[in-house]
């Protein structure tokens, strides 16, 4: 027959099976049938002839959801697919017998042979239904276990070959089997005393039942366990083994029930206790009401009881804070003592205890972030990098704490802001300038009124986690007074041994600060105390060069006040001579804060011309940079002019960067006395000392008179008087002019040097090599004279200015002399000649 005719033949025939009694003649039902061909009648003729006794037979056959169906078991289920519906139309019109297994996997909808047992139950049709939907109810009572040989057809309906599983029957029942029936019965009777959703009426029927194998299936269909527990009872052939598997199960569903009775007797057992609470509170709110107190407290302290429960703070901290709400509880809540301790408990609560960023560290997106925020600035990015690295492979917060030090607008703030974004983590600030009260790090004791915590707890809690970045700023300007010392108090905050257990004088309890990535900032180490130094590694960040300062201006600052500015990019265009001109005549500082002001400022003036003016375009250039910023506010010293007798160059650190010293000796009769001018501080003032005796030590190999000091006055003066000098770097360029002074030697001037003297003659190493080579530079300078032991320092000066540079290391005032000072031959400067031969070339 094909599928075409099945199909048809199917369709006509489900719609006379609304109602029908199997009992019926089927051959009459199919006979009715006008679309019924001679192959279809054939086909059922020889079905309905079948033995039913027969071993193997061919069948329809149904997969079921979730259900499973036993021997002389009666059940009714519901079907509506496709091929369920057409494989039950197959089994009426031949002997209502139909094979029925259960699905592996009752999600599937369109099962194949593979998605269903093969071992299943041979089930006689007894009614069937039809429903709304196209869904039928049928009615099967099971006749015997079966297993399918083969699958003989599979659209439009499952058609297998199946062989009948025949049921072992005993006359006389063994002593060992007997045994297992009473253990299934008995754990039968348990599992429906301790089971509620099954009816313990059946046990009578179920007990009276003889024969072993039918007990076990008979239990089995009344049990609540998953079809895989059913079908292995289906699978086992044998009663015995049935009765094995059967009390297994039993077993374990009589545990887990037991489990359940005992968690349901404990939650009635808190309901009940929660309900007795609830009435007493109750009883107490009325008392409250005739008393006029207030109602709200109960349910406040209610909600804080279970925030507590939330946190899981450790037993010591639950303790105390639980403490502290029971008291909140006894007493009046207008009253001052009730303020404070509202105040506290709702600070406790509002701590991060346990919340933290689920940040991870990516180094290649950190230097991505780093270089995207910051230009130049290498050593501090790779150190940085290096950190973050360590942190990654150790897992470990408890490292050196970063100190960044540097000089104004350099960057430390936003290098730390960029940590906080590289590793995806809060970042909070805390200023640590003119603060001088330990309170203002550990908090006020609750004694006092309107304490508070101190703005470390402050801030993490203002972050809301507890492992921000914390940037400590300014850490060299903190001080001290008769209210504590502050520094001190730092100790216990910064020390990765310590502030695991930081106690703040508000909370009294401990708070777990060791997961903060804490980072300071400073302009000077000097001035930092020295236990809080020690915490420490100092990453110093140098100011920009000139060349740095451009790029930076081109690619953030420029973008970013012309946006800020309400400005588009067509309406300004600033060159890159326009901006050097800002640099060196606008500003004198290491970072580009004031840069960035100078810029806002050029961005206010175009702003202005705009809207007064119809022309959008302008263009800043150098020869129009004075008509918006007005006139030139600074110089920088230019080495130009001829060489001079007793006037060296010198090159010193500021603050704002390096800087050029034009140091100027004379020498005038007198007494000896050696007067110093120029706003020296005391060590530059010992420097210049300290070369005069020197030069009295070597007087005969110089060719000066020993007496020189005893009728002459030995002048040093510095230029612009009004600035503060100090420092022991200037020793040997006041001494090269001294010995200029006295020998009549004149001095080079492209020559520039620093360096610290001793009464020796050696050079020793100083700082701030980098700023004053660059300062060098920028004033026109061709030779550097260092110390020897600066010639690391050298690696740090930016390529392009060591290439223009002629760099000499000296050990001794003698080297420096040799470099520094012209000799004479025949009257006429050696270097001037040279000089006037290169530029003649």
């Amino acid at each position: 027959m094909t599928e075409d005719k099945v199909k048809k033949t199917g369709k006509k025939k489900s719609e006379k099976l609304e109602n029908i009694d199997p009992v019926n003649d089927e051959t009459e039902l199919m006979k009715e049938d006008l679309n019924a061909d001679e192959e279809t009648v054939k086909e059922m003729e020889e079905a309905m002839a079948d033995d039913t006794k027969t071993a193997i037979r061919s069948m329809p056959m149904i997969p079921l959801r979730g259900l499973s169906i036993f021997p002389y078991m009666v059940l009714h289920f519901d079907i509506g697919r496709e091929k369920s519906i057409s494989a039950l139309e197959k089994a009426m019109m031949m002997n209502q017998l139909v094979f029925l297994s259960a699905q592996k996997d009752a999600e599937t909808d369109l099962p194949t042979h593979e998605d269903f047992y093969k071992i299943g139950t041979i089930a006689k049709i007894k009614q069937m239904l039809k429903l709304p939907g196209d869904a039928i109810r049928v009615l099967v009572e099971g006749v015997s276990r079966g297993e399918i040989q083969n699958v003989v057809l599979e659209v439009p309906y499952f058609k297998c070959t199946v062989k009948k599983i025949e049921e072992r029957e005993f006359d006389e029942l063994p002593s060992r089997v007997v045994a297992l029936m009473r253990s299934t019965l008995g754990n039968f009777e348990n599992y429906l005393d301790l089971n509620p959703k099954v009816s313990q009426d059946i046990f009578p029927s179920v007990a009276s039942v003889d024969q072993p194998g039918r007990l076990a299936d008979v239990i089995t269909s009344h049990l609540d366990v998953k079809t895989e527990e059913k079908q292995k009872i289906l699978e086992a052939f044998d009663p015995e083994d049935r009765l094995e598997i059967l009390n297994e199960i039993l077993n374990k569903e009589i545990e887990i029930l037991t489990i359940e009775q005992d968690i349901n007797i404990k939650v009635r057992s808190q309901i009940n206790k929660v309900q007795r609470e609830y009435y007493l509170k109750e009883q107490m709110r009325a008392i409250q009401e005739e008393l006029g107190q207030d109602e709200a407290i109960e349910d406040e302290i209610e909600t804080w009881l279970g925030q507590l429960k939330k946190l899981k703070l450790s037993p010591k901290v639950n303790e105390k804070v639980e403490k502290e709400i029971k008291r909140l509880s006894k007493i009046q809540p207008s009253s001052a003592e009730g303020g404070v301790i509202r105040t506290y408990i709702e600070w406790i609560l509002a701590l991060p205890w346990v919340k933290a960023s689920k940040g991870t560290i990516d180094i290649k997106n950190a230097e991505k972030i780093l270089n995207e925020d910051h230009y130049g600035l290498e050593k501090v990015k790779d150190r940085i990098l290096e950190y973050l690295a360590v942190m990654k492979l150790s897992k470990n917060m408890k490292g050196p704490i970063l100190c960044l030090v540097g000089p104004p607008g350099v960057g430390k703030t936003s290098v730390a802001r960029s940590i906080a974004r590289a590793v995806n983590r809060d970042f909070v600030r805390m200023s640590l300038g003119g603060v001088r009260d330990e309170a203002e790090i550990r908090g006020h004791r609750r004694t006092y009124i309107g304490a508070i915590p101190g703005r470390v707890i402050s801030a993490i809690k203002e972050a809301g986690t507890n492992n921000p970045v914390f940037l400590f700023d300014e850490v060299d300007k903190i001080g001290a007074d008769f209210r504590g010392d502050p520094a001190s108090a730092l100790l216990e905050v910064l020390d990765p041994e310590q502030n695991k257990e930081f106690t703040d004088h508000y909370l009294e309890v401990p708070f777990d600060l060791s997961k903060v990535m804490f980072i300071t900032t400073a302009n000077t180490t000097d001035t930092i105390p020295r236990p809080l130094l020690d915490r420490m590694e100092v990453i110093q960040v140098p100011g920009y060069t000139e060349e740095e300062k451009v790029k930076i201006a081109e690619r953030y600052l420029i973008p970013k006040k012309v946006k800020e500015h309400g400005l588009k990019d067509e309406n300004i265009t600033i060159s890159e001579s326009t901006i050097r001109s800002i640099i060196n005549y606008y500003t004198r500082e290491s970072g580009v804060r004031n840069l960035e002001r100078e810029l806002a400022n050029l961005c206010r003036k175009v702003a202005r011309k705009i809207v007064e003016e119809d022309a959008t375009r302008f263009r800043v250039t150098a020869a129009n940079i004075e008509t918006y910023l007005g006139k030139k506010r600074y110089r920088y010293d230019i080495i130009e002019g001829e060489n001079e007798i007793g006037v060296t160059t010198g090159l010193a650190w500021t603050i704002v960067g390096g800087d050029t010293l034009f140091i100027e000796t004379t020498l005038i009769p007198g007494t000896g006395k050696l007067v110093l001018t120029g706003q020296l501080g005391e060590v530059m003032q010992e420097s210049a000392k300290a070369g005069v005796s020197y030069i009295r030590s070597i007087s005969k190999e110089l060719g000066i008179q020993e007496d020189f000091y005893k009728e002459n006055d030995l002048h040093i003066h510095i230029p612009e008087g009004a600035t503060p000098k100090d420092g022991p770097s200037a020793g040997v360029t006041m001494c090269t002019a001294i010995i200029s002074t006295l020998t009549k030697t004149p001095v080079r001037k492209d020559v520039a040097m620093t360096g610290e003297i001793t009464l020796r003659g050696k050079v020793l190493p100083v700082g701030g090599i980098r700023e004053k080579v660059l300062a060098a530079h920028r004033a026109g300078i061709k030779k550097v004279l260092l110390p020897a032991d600066n010639e690391k320092d050298i690696e740090e000066i930016p390529a392009n200015v060591r290439k223009k540079l002629e760099f000499i290391l000296i050990h001794n005032v003698s080297e420096a002399l040799d470099h520094a000072l012209l000799k004479t031959e025949d009257g006429k400067v050696k270097m001037e000649a040279e000089d006037s031969g290169k530029t003649e070339a």
